[in-house]
């Protein structure tokens, strides 16, 4: 989904949440990654951490450009509903793809939907963007601040009402793990537990809501000094007020906490800001192409890059996954583990960004 706005700082920043999301994605091994390129183990912040809020927020961003031109409430619904799903069944097929895997012997047999994952990435955006969407759409700016509020107050009252904040006892996981079966479910963390999970998405639709009331303000005021103080001062104190909330609800990217939100957001408001300034109010543009393409195409060539480690990952070379026999035959004895692996996340990223730059020559920008 390529929402194109007319706001060269908020692409910018959308091809910026891009590239991390491609480099922090597909390092030659997680076992040797530079550590601010690794999520936080559990509670704590990263820049990793950083990325996909980030992203939310730019799609509120677009979202106060785009949602304006849809005319009548059948021609809306059917918009942000169709978008919502083919997402999240393009997230779903995603993980299931390429339908097969090795048996024990060997064998390649059928990949079985008891097995599949469920949720992800792209299935969080899906259903944050549905509920966002209908949040703004019959929901006045006011209103849409308070229920974002109710939102975050809500959600950290069920965690401490279901559980605790641990990774074995949390309210997300008991839903996930009764709603879905743990089949069903992320097993990267040890146990059956996903980062991704139905009650944590809740309070990512604020991330969006906020990219959407910014981009109504950046409308509003235009990228002037005015603008961009607002949004440094908001997005301070936004900052300070996740960081005093940490003291007693820690900043968790894969609870998704309130506190979370709340910094990201902050941050969020910062760098934007300093994108505009940098970039409309000094005309200081020479640098950005380079995001401008991936932020054309954001989903498409996110989607690109993990099908690609998908693929990958599934092609074997003897008993040696391909993504890791590339490694460990090329980059790591030409450039050592850590910087090895660096390197084959950045041509990850190349190899993207020469397919969003084809595409963006040829004038394709692909939409759903």
């Amino acid at each position: 989904m390529t929402i194109l706005n007319r706001n060269l700082a908020i692409d910018v920043l959308r091809g910026l949440t891009i590239a991390l999301m491609i480099v922090v994605n597909t390092p030659g091994s997680f076992e040797t990654t530079y550590s601010p390129l690794l999520h936080a183990r559990w509670h704590g912040f990263t820049l990793t951490d950083w990325v996909f809020p980030t992203f939310l927020f730019v799609i509120g961003n677009a979202m106060s450009f785009s949602l304006a031109k849809v005319d009548g409430e059948a021609a809306f619904l059917r918009k942000v509903f169709w978008r919502s799903l083919i997402i999240f069944l393009i997230g779903y097929f995603m993980f299931w793809f390429p339908f097969m895997k090795y048996g024990a012997d060997g064998v390649l047999i059928a990949k079985p939907f008891a097995t599949t994952r469920i949720f992800g990435v792209l299935q969080r955006i899906a259903l944050a963007y549905l509920i966002a969407s209908l949040i703004i759409r019959y929901a006045s700016l006011q209103t849409s601040i308070l229920i974002s509020a109710v939102i975050l107050i809500g959600y950290r009252l069920i965690l401490a009402a279901f559980g605790d904040l641990s990774l074995e006892g949390n309210a997300v996981l008991k839903l996930d793990r009764w709603l879905l079966g743990e089949a069903h479910m992320y097993h990267g963390e040890g146990i059956a537990f996903d980062p991704e999970g139905v009650l944590s998405t809740l309070p990512s639709v604020v991330n969006i809501i906020a990219g959407y009331l910014t981009g109504i303000f950046i409308i509003r005021y235009g990228s002037t000094y005015k603008t961009v103080t607002h949004m440094m001062v908001l997005g301070s104190l936004l900052i300070l007020l996740g960081l005093w909330w940490n003291l007693f609800f820690p900043i968790n990217k894969k609870l998704w906490t309130s506190t979370y939100v709340i910094y990201t957001v902050g941050i969020d408001l910062l760098v934007l800001s300093i994108l505009i300034f940098v970039i409309e109010i000094q005309q200081f543009k020479k640098w950005t192409y380079f995001f401008e393409v991936l932020g054309k195409n954001p989903l498409f060539l996110y989607v690109l890059s993990m099908m690609g480690v998908i693929l990958l990952f599934f092609f074997r070379v003897g008993d040696q996954r391909l993504y890791h026999w590339i490694y460990t035959n090329a980059y790591q004895p030409l450039a050592g583990e850590y910087l090895g692996s660096f390197l084959y996340a950045l041509t990850a990223l190349g190899i993207c960004w020469l397919v969003g730059f084809y595409l963006d020559r040829k004038k394709i920008y692909i939409k759903i």
